[in-house]
């Protein structure tokens, strides 16, 4: 009798996570990360699950709605089975909002078009203490229109070697931005949303370019200060790179749809 050929399965997660009280999204020895405890909550379902590909490793205090994660497992379970599986080993900050089969050895880090984040700013003279780390909260009044202008400079493709933490030492720095947006959110008139899409990202690059429009818009830097930092190159024509609170993976674009996600149609 012929040895039985073992199948293997690959799974793509859509995880949404509070990370304040992570030490970020990677595993690091002897912290508290997203990716240990979702890889945790996966063998807990799995111990022979493989260990989890995940797209983008936010910094620690840094949330997502949109992380994309997948694994191999030998289990032939239904999209839905591992949503709920998974999440059921889960701490309440993280969730799995969807759950695709995909083929084994998927690395969606392979098929990204493209990243949205969102930075929100909570404009107020005293704490909110249910937006506490989850906004920026500046005490200023700003100027929206500047903002929104300065953020428009973003748009097209550009050298953003200037809007980078000096510990990225990669040499291509020439990066797209598809989406440049500044506008108030529908819920709550004091918080701004700072949009910015692109096909990648530098370190810190979206937490610099928050901090300079929110400069701009406070008065601490004068207006066209990012059009000044592309012709430069100089950390030095930009503003503080804003806290990590406030930054939010929303979305992640892949170069090809998933089939038969659960649930089926929720956005990830």
């Amino acid at each position: 009798m012929s040895a039985q050929v073992e199948r293997r399965f690959g799974v793509l997660l859509t995880i949404a996570y509070d990370g304040h009280l992570f030490s970020g999204w990677a595993k690091q020895p002897n912290r508290r990360t997203v990716a240990g405890e979702v890889q945790g909550a996966l063998w807990a379902m799995d111990p022979r699950a493989s260990e989890l590909r995940g797209v983008s490793r936010t910094d620690r205090g840094v949330h997502a709605r949109g992380q994309l994660a997948a694994f191999d497992t030998d289990q032939s379970i239904a999209a839905r089975g591992w949503a709920l599986g998974v999440a059921r080993h889960l701490p309440a900050e993280i969730s799995i909002v969807r759950a695709a089969v995909v083929a084994p050895g998927f690395d969606p880090r392979a098929h990204v078009v493209g990243k949205t984040y969102r930075y929100s700013v909570l404009e107020s003279p005293v704490r909110d203490p249910l937006l506490e780390r989850r906004a920026w909260r500046v005490g200023h009044r700003l100027n929206h229109e500047l903002m929104a202008e300065e953020a428009r400079s973003l748009l097209g493709e550009h050298d953003f070697r200037a809007f980078r933490n000096a510990a990225d030492k990669r040499a291509d720095t020439v990066r797209r931005i598809v989406r440049a947006e500044v506008r108030k959110a529908g819920s709550d008139p004091r918080i701004s949303e700072i949009y910015v899409a692109a096909d990648r990202f530098l370190y810190h690059m979206v937490r610099i370019i928050a901090g300079t429009v929110v400069d701009v818009g406070r008065g601490r830097l004068a207006p066209g200060s990012i059009a000044r930092a592309f012709g430069s190159g100089s950390r030095g024509e930009l503003g503080m790179t804003a806290p990590p609170d406030g930054l939010y993976l929303d979305e992640v674009d892949l170069d090809e749809p998933v089939n038969d996600p659960w649930p089926p149609g929720h956005g990830g």
